[in-house]
Formats: C-alpha cells, sequence, structure tokens
C-alpha cells in the first residue's frame, strides 16, 4: 500500500513542473561496504574511530539529480506486508571510492516509514510527519550543490528491499 506524505501537493508551489525521484540502489557500493565489513572480520580488526559499518539489514541507495533547482513536495513509499524502513542520508563529505563512511556523515532527520505486524496490509504507512518534512526539504537544498546523494537504508522488522518502494516528488523551479 502506498503512503503519500509531505506537503499538500495542491498547496505546493507551482513554478514549475513536477519530478519524481525514485531511490536506487547501488548495488556496487553495498557490495564494496560489505566487503569491508567481511575484511575487517576475516583479519581480525577493528573499525576506525567513528567509522559506520554497514548492517547485513542495510544497503546504499542513490538519487541522482538532473535539476538542481528544486522544492520539496512529498514523499511516495509503498510497502508490501510490514516492517520499518529507515532512511538515512549521507552528507556531500563522503566520497565513496575514497574513504569509509563515517557516523559524522550521517543526516538528521532520518525518515521513518512503518506498519506494525498486526496492521491490515491496506492501512497507511506510519511516519514522523514533521521528520520527512524536514528531511524532504533538506534533500532539497542538498540538490543545490550535489549531481548525486547517497543514503543508507535500513529494512527491519520484516520489511525487504524487494517490498519497498521509495521516491520524492520536487517541483522544479
Amino acid at each position: 500500500m502506498s503512503s503519500q506524505t509531505g506537503t499538500d501537493p495542491a498547496v505546493a508551489p507551482s513554478s514549475g513542473s513536477a519530478m519524481e525521484l525514485r531511490f536506487a540502489e547501488d548495488t556496487s557500493l553495498t557490495e564494496v561496504m560489505q566487503l569491508r565489513v567481511q575484511s575487517l572480520q576475516r583479519s581480525g580488526q577493528k573499525r576506525q574511530e567513528g567509522e559506520r559499518l554497514l548492517l547485513p539489514h542495510e544497503a546504499i541507495y542513490r538519487l541522482d539529480f538532473s535539476n538542481q533547482k528544486l522544492t520539496f513536495v512529498h514523499w511516495s513509499v509503498s510497502l508490501i506486508g510490514h516492517g520499518r524502513v529507515t532512511v538515512t542520508g549521507i552528507s556531500q563529505l563522503w566520497t565513496p571510492d575514497l574513504t569509509h563512511l563515517m557516523t559524522r556523515q550521517l543526516l538528521e532527520p532520518v525518515g521513518t516509514f512503518w506498519r506494525n505486524a498486526g496492521d491490515p496490509e491496506d492501512t497507511p504507512l506510519k511516519c514522523l510527519e514533521a521528520d520527512i518534512q524536514e528531511f524532504g526539504e533538506r534533500i532539497a537544498e542538498l540538490a543545490k550543490v550535489r549531481k548525486v546523494m547517497y543514503f543508507l537504508l535500513a529494512f527491519k522488522e520484516g520489511a525487504e528491499a524487494d517490498k519497498v518502494s521509495i521516491s520524492v516528488e520536487f517541483n522544479q523551479a
């Protein structure tokens, strides 16, 4: 079931056309981060101070911005079944081909969407409205200086990557 949250599109600025950006898994980057975890485990080494290692239920996703003058409208999230998905932005300071992911590079607030195990499948997803509104606006701000933005997605409590679809709609200037 899909849930649309954020600014009411009927009230959103209409100076440009709408653009929906779908979160896409960056499988090669997820794999590189998984290999880092395996390498540390094999060698018995510990992570660097402040390093954020990828957990088994997490993956790296990205948004590519073809237009950098955006105004946040709303999130569109669908989840088959129940579970919890957390979307965490990664700051522009992370150059994944050169540096490890550090906890200080994770942005707040995060976007959390969920449906409880006992809820009917057609129950709208729950979220913290204020946080996802602020997060969407922050993504639009960061898009002004970036062509791509990375995100850490965590799938918990029964949520699985292949049962989740997330996109963000913006108005283009």
